[in-house]
């Protein structure tokens, strides 16, 4: 009995833990919103797309269900005689069909935006290496690399001794983060310098293969300033796993400040 008692006292402990908000949070697994205008509109069609299917799935195992308990042989239930019904077929083909082109239209049209680098303010192009990113402000004579930040470099290493739980962002921070303004619409020229990496951020909602010899485009407005994390999804050789993408979203004045800055740097850089 006092096992029995342990064990509902540890399940109702359990229970509870899990449907705490922290936990709830740790367990979401949807699809994030994101702060960009492209990121929303690919999170509102993959609700309708989920909702869709999801009353599919209820229409479908509903009838399902209610004919396996309706129509049973313990209730005396015939068998049916005939083999083909045209209406039959004409309604089960005719449904799906209105579906996936109701389905089909929003994305489609969700498709055509997330190429569309049209009207873009400001040019970057992002070069994958074996294992960093090196950024350059088209027009704006500015370049650099970003790589793993030093505290987490040295925390990875074997037998560092070092807490990894202690450094802030572990494998998630770089030295020199990307920066671009609030509320512009910046198009990334992606491409490698040696094998094949991608370059991801969640939210943004983009990722674009970095192909050598290819260039690809992408484009995002982020309408939120803050920091903004992501890494290398391509497997590109034994520190895959240590190339992280950093964007710092900066208000405008901020941005200028801070591009001027970079300017003056390499000019520094240059004169010695």
């Amino acid at each position: 009995m006092n096992i029995k008692r342990v064990l509902a006292a540890i399940s109702a402990t359990t229970v509870a833990a899990l449907w705490s908000v922290p936990a709830a949070a740790a367990w979401t697994v949807n699809l994030r919103e994101g702060v960009t205008e492209l990121s929303r509109e690919i999170y509102d069609l993959h609700m309708l797309i989920l909702w869709i299917c999801m009353a599919i799935a209820v229409s479908v195992f509903g009838v399902m269900i209610y004919s396996i308990a309706t129509f049973r042989r313990s209730k005396g239930a015939v068998p049916a005689t005939f083999d083909h019904s045209t209406k039959a077929e004409i309604i089960w083909t005719v449904i799906p069909v209105v579906i996936l082109v109701a389905m089909a239209v929003p994305a489609a049209r969700a498709l055509v935006r997330i190429d569309d680098t049209r009207h873009s303010e400001l040019t970057i192009k992002a070069t994958g290496y074996q294992w960093k990113w090196q950024y350059e402000y088209v027009d704006q004579g500015v370049s650099f690399f970003s790589a793993l930040a030093t505290a987490s470099n040295e925390a990875r290493q074997l037998d560092s001794g070092v807490d990894v739980r202690k450094v802030d962002n572990y494998l998630l921070d770089v030295d020199h983060p990307l920066v671009v303004p609030v509320g512009r619409k910046v198009r990334m020229l992606v491409t490698a310098a040696d094998v094949v990496h991608s370059w991801w951020v969640p939210d943004f909602a983009i990722k674009k293969d970095a192909i050598p010899g290819y260039i690809n485009e992408l484009w995002f407005t982020a309408d939120k300033v803050g920091v903004y994390r992501g890494q290398c999804v391509e497997l590109c050789g034994r520190d895959h796993g240590f190339m992280p993408i950093v964007v710092v979203v900066k208000p405008q004045a901020e941005y200028e400040a801070w591009l001027a800055q970079q300017k003056a740097a390499l000019r520094v850089a240059e004169a010695g």
